[in-house]
């Protein structure tokens, strides 16, 4: 039987820790008898990512992350100043680490709590094939990293079968589905058999970048037939907002860009929605409006969506293609009763299966699971 808590003290390093992270780790945090600090650093600016600054009951000890190239290139290397001071000072029973070869200073780590008689666990998305410069070399510095680990967490079913494939024993391994947000505490929203405003209406929630696509949306929107046409909702803000009012204003203007919402705020769009659509990368509203009971369309990407977007509750469409986001969209709308019963499955995966409870219970299993194993 899984145990509910950690008696030890426990760390967690990661290069960055987004600021969606924060209520997950906080949670773990209050199993943890022992205490829970943090060890990451800061992005880089071209990354986009919100980071987090604090943290309710976590130690949060802030990294010098030292950026050699980009995240991107396959010969990226992030050194992270302050590793081994912050282990000699918080003397953690059980480490978990991101489970990525490219942190030299990661090894030096698992080393010292190796040398002290203590465990730790990879956390990763898993080992997908290599390309570009020094593949041979890079593939040996991940086997090496990836067997020097006590335990592994993937993300998903997908990045668990990879590192099974390199020969991780199953033993070792367990699936966290990557959540955002808690299990629902409200019941599942009743909407009508019908649209309420006599056409569908499509959400999009999310910082308005060039990669999230709405371009391609509106242009599906636009494409398929009149009478099918949605109410099209954008929520959000950021630097590609202009440029896609202004091309809505050409291919769909009906559309409508209401801005950046948060919290309440967004209760009512979820509520008038009847699907939500995120076209291109990204995307942490999708357990939020799947919560609300709303069916999904997504793009296609790394294989950690696979366990929340599924036939029963939505499509996966290829990225960057309009013509298969807009037959999608033509199937979906054309039939209300699919709608909701796509609505209602979507809710049942994220009460039951893949919320944040769920992630920090595989947390828990992993860690006990490694205290179990003789040094």
């Amino acid at each position: 039987m899984m145990k509910d808590i950690f008696p030890g003290r426990l760390g967690i390093q990661q290069r960055v820790i987004p600021s969606y992270r924060a209520m997950f780790l906080e949670t773990l945090a209050e199993a943890c008898q022992g205490g829970l600090s943090v060890f990451a650093g800061r992005p880089l600016p071209k990354e986009g990512i919100d980071p987090v600054e604090e943290l309710q009951n976590v130690q949060l000890v802030k990294a010098e992350n030292k950026n050699f190239l980009d995240p991107s290139s396959s010969l990226y290397v992030c050194w992270q100043n302050g590793f081994l001071q912050w282990l000699e000072e918080w003397q953690p029973d059980i480490l978990i680490v991101e489970a990525n070869p490219r942190y030299p200073t990661t090894r030096q780590a698992i080393a010292w709590m190796h040398k002290n008689k203590r465990k730790v666990i990879g956390w990763g998305l898993g080992a997908p094939p290599m390309h570009g410069p020094f593949t041979s070399l890079r593939r040996r510095e991940r086997l090496s990293l990836l067997f020097s680990l006590d335990g592994i967490i993937a993300y998903s079913r997908q990045g668990a079968e990879q590192y099974l494939q390199l020969g991780v024993p199953r033993e070792k391994v367990h699936i966290a589905f990557n959540a955002a947000e808690p299990a629902p505490k409200d019941p599942m929203p009743v909407r009508p058999a019908q649209y309420s405003k006599g056409k569908a209406t499509i959400l999009f929630i999310g910082r308005l970048q060039p990669r999230k696509r709405i371009d391609l949306l509106l242009q599906a929107c636009s494409a398929i037939p009149e009478e099918l046409q949605p109410h099209l909702v954008v929520v959000g803000d950021g630097p590609a907002r202009e440029k896609f009012e202004s091309f809505a204003n050409q291919v769909y203007p009906s559309a409508k860009f209401v801005g950046a919402k948060h919290g309440d705020g967004l209760k009512p769009y979820f509520s008038e929605a009847d699907l939500f659509v995120l076209p291109g990368t990204g995307g942490l509203a999708i357990q939020q409006a799947m919560a609300h009971g709303l069916p999904v369309i997504v793009a296609r990407g790394d294989g950690t969506q696979d366990d929340l977007i599924r036939s029963e509750n939505g499509w996966q469409v290829p990225p960057n293609d309009v013509d298969a986001l807009t037959r999608t969209l033509h199937q979906a709308l054309s039939d209300p009763s699919l709608l909701r019963r796509k609505g209602e499955f979507s809710y049942r995966i994220v009460a039951e299966e893949i919320n944040i409870e769920k992630m920090v219970e595989v947390f828990l299993q992993a860690i006990n699971d490694a205290i179990d194993q003789p040094i």
